[in-house]
C-alpha cells in the first residue's frame, strides 16, 4: 500500500493506493491524527497524476477526475459509488435518485450508508448527495466542508 499526504485548501488530504488504483483519499480533519501503517511505503511517485487533478479541481480547473481507483466494499457499496462518479459537477441529487439509478428504489436507507462508507471523498462525489428537501446532509468531513465543496462546483443549495 502506498501513501502520501497532500496539501489542499480544505487541509492536509491523505491519499491510499494500491498497484490498482486509489484506494482512500480522506481530509486529515476526519482522523484524529495521521497514523501510519508500517507496511504503508510513503512515497508521492504513485500519486502525481492525482495531486495534478485534485489541485486543478481546486482552482476550478477540473471537473471530471480520471484517476484510477481501486475502492475497498461491498458489491452493493461499490454499485452506489460507481452511481456518485456519474453525478455531473456542479449538480446535486439525493438519496433517492441514486436508489433509482442503481434500479433498487427501496434502498434509500442503504445508499445514504453506503455514501457515508465512501472511502474515497472528492473523487467519488458523496459530497453532492443532498436531502430530498434541498438541505445539506451529513458529511464526514462536516457540513462546512461539503458546502465548500458543493460551492466551489457552483451548486447552489441551502445550508441550514
Amino acid at each position: 500500500m502506498f501513501c502520501h499526504f497532500h496539501p489542499s485548501p480544505l487541509g492536509k488530504i491523505r491519499l491510499l493506493a494500491n498497484e490498482h488504483g486509489l484506494t482512500g483519499l480522506t481530509l486529515a480533519s476526519q482522523r484524529e491524527d495521521d497514523d501510519i501503517d508500517p507496511d504503508w511505503l510513503l512515497t508521492q511517485e504513485p500519486f502525481t497524476e492525482c495531486c495534478y487533478q485534485l489541485d486543478a479541481y481546486f482552482s476550478g480547473a477540473l471537473t471530471r477526475f480520471t484517476v484510477p481507483l481501486a475502492p475497498e466494499g461491498t458489491e452493493f457499496q461499490k454499485q452506489v459509488w460507481r452511481a456518485l462518479r456519474s453525478i455531473p459537477y456542479g449538480e446535486t441529487c439525493s438519496y433517492k435518485t441514486i436508489a433509482d439509478a442503481i434500479n433498487n428504489p427501496k434502498a434509500v436507507r442503504a445508499v445514504g450508508a453506503a455514501n457515508g462508507k465512501n472511502p474515497i471523498a472528492i473523487i467519488v462525489p458523496c459530497h453532492r448527495v443532498i436531502g430530498s428537501n434541498g438541505k445539506l446532509t451529513g458529511y464526514a468531513g462536516g457540513v462546512d466542508m461539503k458546502a465548500y465543496l458543493l460551492k466551489l462546483e457552483g451548486s447552489l443549495v441551502s445550508d441550514d
